[in-house]
């Protein structure tokens, strides 16, 4: 009997172990049953407080650009021979499938780990979970992400052409809000608050503004997509975003205290900027 107990009990030890790995859906995006949001923040407690710009912001400035590149706003790459970060006549975007369907193909580093894996691709999920865009991992394809713990926090504008870097550094970029944000500018999106209409809803503080900083804070030549300003966008600067001396740079209109950014993954209205963006429900 007691010989008994103790098979039972390693058998049940042995599903609960198996029942909590993560498996592949059908979209090759692993799940469990807890979808894991983030990693590292029992080593960096500070990061839960912030939103996600500001992490990557932190993470950025303790690398220089690797050579040949420079970044726009914080973590858009572009080289030195590119001077503007628009996607004219969206020229900058992926193309779409005769099926409806937006296929990214990537690569990722075999430098991440399995839990880095994972972060990843619940980034990737939390934009296709709601869009027409789907992240497939690159076949033969001329055109493709490729994943790399390289140097912060960074990605290219809207496709490059061919192999494109968009670099992930572990750990301090195994966040799946982080992942989703630069996976956005991957698909051709800026941050919310470079939008051409962003006066009508924030005020940039200048003076308070580090002073080699302020070009970060430009206005872009944006298509607005016809939808309103989202400070909830993952997109989104945070109020502190370059500060000078710990005074806010960014102040909401008109009710100041609206929070400004978040850390979570996409907004409703993200997804909703990436389905007209991309024209998701149509076939063209």
């Amino acid at each position: 009997m007691h010989s008994t107990m103790i098979l039972l009990g390693l058998l049940l030890g042995l599903l609960n172990q198996v029942s909590s790995l993560p498996v592949q859906n059908a979209t090759g995006v692993h799940e469990g049953k807890v979808r894991s949001k983030r990693k590292y923040s029992d080593e960096f407690p500070e990061w839960d407080e912030m939103n996600v710009m500001d992490q990557i912001l932190q993470m950025n400035s303790r690398f220089r650009p690797p050579r040949g590149l420079l970044f726009k706003e914080g973590d858009i790459a572009s080289s030195y021979m590119k001077s503007s970060i628009t996607c004219p006549g969206n020229s900058c975007l992926w193309p779409k499938a005769v099926d409806g369907f937006v296929y990214v193909p990537y690569i990722l580093s075999p430098l991440y780990d399995d839990m880095d894996r994972i972060t990843i691709e619940n980034g990737m999920q939390d934009i296709s979970s709601g869009t027409c865009v789907k992240f497939v991992q690159r076949t033969h394809e001329g055109s493709f992400l490729d994943i790399q713990p390289r140097y912060g926090c960074w990605s290219f504008l809207g496709q490059t052409g061919g192999s494109q870097t968009l670099s992930l550094q572990t750990p301090g970029c195994m966040w799946s809000g982080v992942a989703a944000h630069e996976f956005m500018h991957a698909l051709g999106f800026v941050h919310e608050q470079s939008r051409s209409d962003r006066d009508q809803y924030v005020t940039i503080v200048w003076k308070n503004i580090v002073a080699d900083q302020m070009h970060n804070f430009r206005k872009q030549l944006t298509n607005n997509l016809n939808s309103p300003y989202d400070y909830n966008s993952v997109m989104h600067y945070g109020r502190y975003a370059f500060s000078e001396d710990g005074g806010p740079t960014i102040i909401p209109i008109p009710d100041p205290y609206i929070p400004i950014g978040q850390r979570d993954g996409p907004s409703a209205l993200d997804l909703h900027k990436i389905n007209v963006l991309y024209n998701c429900g149509a076939n063209d």
